[in-house]
């Protein structure tokens, strides 16, 4: 009874995650995490681990097929990721030096709130509009943005996914499906660094939902992503609200079980 279950929760947390990543540029942590934790009762630091883990290759195929569909910006996105890590390393040690603040639910009312805005405002820019931003504009934007994206998640250790798409679209003018492209190229190294930090002070996971986690969020990943390469921009944009309005909710619903 135990192994079925294991296999159904990791099978919809895989679901869930590698949906949001394909579509979206979403961390897997957002999803698997809360219900590893809630279903099987994991360890949240071993949760998060193994969700960072899953983020890898879901994140790795889905940047692959955004590149072979040209919707992928390798350069800026190898300038933001730098900047990334750097900044998350200055984010964990300011938050090592003040009080704790409850951020728990930020990452799950961004997504909520980017879900609506993707559904209200889609993001309509094309990439004859992103060739008008000169590239040294386009290089200290991702300087900016990566120390943002960086800072707040050494500092409260969430809103990796959802911040990138965000300045990405909002800040340096990306059409959605080079934001996606761009935001899982570099969730790919951030969640790759994440994981092996993670087990190398925490110790090695429960290796049935690591690897279950691990295929399924990289098969929907795959198959996301290859869908919203071929989706024009307003069906991409209504895909891709309405999917991190869902998670949004059923995350929040996981968050009140604990």
């Amino acid at each position: 009874m135990q192994l079925l279950l294991t296999i159904v929760v990791c099978l919809f947390a895989g679901a869930g995650a590698g949906l949001g990543t394909g579509f979206a540029g979403m961390s897997a942590a957002a999803v698997i995490t809360p219900m590893l934790v809630t279903f099987l009762h994991i360890e949240p630091y071993t949760a998060v681990g193994i969700a960072l883990a899953s983020d890898v290759l879901a994140s790795a195929v889905s940047a692959y097929t955004y590149g072979r569909n040209r919707n992928l910006d390798i350069r800026n996105g190898l300038v933001m990721m730098i900047t990334v890590l750097a900044f998350t390393v200055v984010g964990s040690l300011v938050s090592s030096l003040v009080p704790s603040v409850a951020m728990g639910n930020f990452s799950v009312i961004m997504t909520l709130l980017l879900g609506i805005k993707f559904i209200v405002r889609p993001v309509m820019t094309t990439k004859e509009d992103m060739q008008q931003i000169p590239k040294r504009t386009r290089i200290i934007k991702s300087i900016v943005c990566g120390a943002i994206v960086g800072f707040i998640c050494g500092f409260i250790g969430a809103g990796g996914g959802m911040m990138m798409l965000l300045l990405l679209t909002g800040v340096m003018g990306y059409e959605l499906k080079t934001a996606v492209g761009t935001s899982v190229f570099i969730m790919t190294f951030t969640a790759l660094t994440g994981s092996v930090s993670h087990f190398a002070i925490g110790g090695a996971p429960q290796w049935l939902p690591f690897f279950l986690c691990i295929i399924f969020t990289f098969g929907f990943a795959r198959l996301a992503a290859r869908i919203a390469n071929r989706a024009s921009a307003k069906t991409l944009n209504r895909a891709t609200g309405v999917i991190l309005v869902i998670l949004g909710v059923v995350i929040l619903g996981f968050s009140l079980l604990e």
